[in-house]
């Protein structure tokens, strides 16, 4: 999301009338899940049963497009993710490039998307592919819809080039959401796009799922406040688009993950208006970021923004019983006073009530970088690499990492007879010691993984203890 501060300040002014609500969800369970978090929000899983956490980074090029386009992606960001404990890595994939001339799709892109998959595979690190815009796409100088699916209406646009974020609410933007979603034959085209991405991209080991639209935006109707709005877009318009959708990507691919997001507003702590998307293996996918902080603030423990947004985005997965991978999050700013408490709180709420997340964003250098340009943490960012159970072969009991004595303890109840029976942790850089109890024993230990061999119906507890 990124917002400066005149974006905050519009964020704020239009959210200050609104009353957060839930919109009435429905009763049904997705096929393929696992309850595992509290509140009845599932846990997302494999094609083994096995239950899945994720733990990544976004991986973009924003920059180049065209025959350049992820030039600036190469194998390096794979294997130094995997080197560091990270298995899961959210591809942002351009319709402007993929698609544009109506109807002409590049396979020369394709095939560029298809060689960073090989390279994830590679070093075992699953990928979501998603469709990202900002600010709509290139009629509007950014990445996203092609020029030629963005209809305006003759609306205006000013550009606001030190305030990126805030052209999402200059009306000939607002007006091409609108088209969009309401269009028949711009409906279609999106659709025919995710055929051709589902398509080629179904039976490709690295991937995981498919993330369909980035945050997405809608129109302020007038006497509408933000939030408001928010929830009758979600409603009204994502909601069916992600149905249809949905229903083009099965036509070509039964098995992927689909991930749908709420739009930004989320993060303000408003439950999302989104209902239900008529699909057996939904993940629901928000994104975390706070607009004081996006705006260079620190972070403010006492503002209770943290414990706001756990309750408002918990409310959707739990009502439709859908697993939660937050898609992107993470200051611009990681050295301010309370960073340090900032990053330590936020992963102790994301692992309560998600199956993981993807950091913004694996780059070398400054400013939202994970690592510098020699591969080092930026300050703070080391906080993400703990040791996690990337996959359980059971039903997970608790999960919880101590970062002051460095100790790491999972407890779950193996699979019977006939499930799975290894469980792999991922351990980040450094000396790790790894045991296990209850009819369990460590089958293998390598740097940065481990691999638990459970006998059927057993109660398991494993630790693991940096040395």
């Amino acid at each position: 999301m990124r917002l400066t501060l005149t974006a905050g300040a519009v964020l704020a002014a239009l959210l200050a009338p609104a009353t957060a609500h839930a919109e009435p969800g429905g009763d049904g369970r997705s096929a393929g899940v696992r309850e595992a978090s509290p509140g009845g929000i599932p846990a997302l899983t494999d094609e083994r049963g096995r239950t899945l956490t994720l733990r990544g980074w976004n991986v973009e090029d924003k920059a180049n497009r065209g025959d350049a386009a992820l030039s600036a992606i190469t194998e390096n960001h794979f294997r130094d993710m995997r080197a560091k404990g990270f298995n899961f890595a959210r591809l942002l994939v351009f319709w402007d490039d993929l698609e544009p001339r109506p109807g002409q799709y590049s396979q020369t892109y394709l095939r560029k998307i298809e060689r960073v998959l090989d390279w994830a595979g590679k070093h075992d690190v699953k990928v979501l592919v998603d469709a990202h815009q900002d600010v709509f796409g290139p009629a509007f100088g950014h990445r996203g819809v092609p020029a030629w699916a963005t209809r305006t209406d003759g609306l205006p646009f000013t550009p606001h080039p030190d305030d990126w974020f805030s052209e999402y609410f200059e009306p000939a933007v607002q007006r091409a959401f609108t088209h969009l979603y309401e269009d028949e034959d711009l409906r279609l085209a999106q659709a025919r796009m995710w055929r051709v991405l589902a398509d080629r991209f179904e039976d490709h080991p690295a991937v995981l799922g498919y993330d369909l639209i980035n945050e997405p935006m809608g129109e302020v109707r007038e006497g509408e406040d933000l939030a408001t709005a928010a929830r009758r877009i979600e409603r009204d318009q994502l909601t069916a688009m992600y149905n249809r959708l949905a229903d083009a990507v099965r036509s070509v691919d039964p098995d992927s993950w689909i991930f749908v997001e709420p739009t930004p507003i989320v993060g303000e702590g408003v439950p999302t208006g989104l209902g239900r998307i008529d699909d057996p293996k939904v993940v629901y996918a928000p994104h975390f970021y706070n607009t004081g902080m996006e705006a260079g603030a620190d972070y403010d423990p006492a503002a209770g923004w943290i414990e706001n947004y756990e309750r408002a985005v918990t409310v959707y997965p739990a009502e439709y019983k859908v697993p939660v991978v937050v898609g992107e999050w993470g200051p611009l700013n990681n050295s301010l006073p309370n960073m340090n408490r900032f990053y330590r709180e936020a992963m102790s709420s994301l692992g309560r009530y998600s199956s993981g997340w993807a950091g913004y964003v694996w780059c070398y250098g400054g400013g939202y970088c994970a690592v510098d340009g020699a591969g080092t943490f930026r300050t703070n960012k080391e906080l993400t690499a703990e040791p996690y159970a990337e996959a359980v072969a059971g039903t997970v009991r608790s999960a919880a990492y101590d970062p002051a004595t460095g100790v790491y303890r999972l407890a779950y109840d193996s699979a019977g007879r006939r499930g799975p029976r290894v469980t792999e942790l991922s351990l980040p850089p450094g000396d790790w010691r790894v045991t296990a109890r209850g009819g369990a024993l460590v089958l293998r230990e390598d740097r940065g993984r481990a691999w638990i061999l459970a006998a059927p119906g057993a109660r398991v507890t494993v630790t693991a203890t940096r040395g």
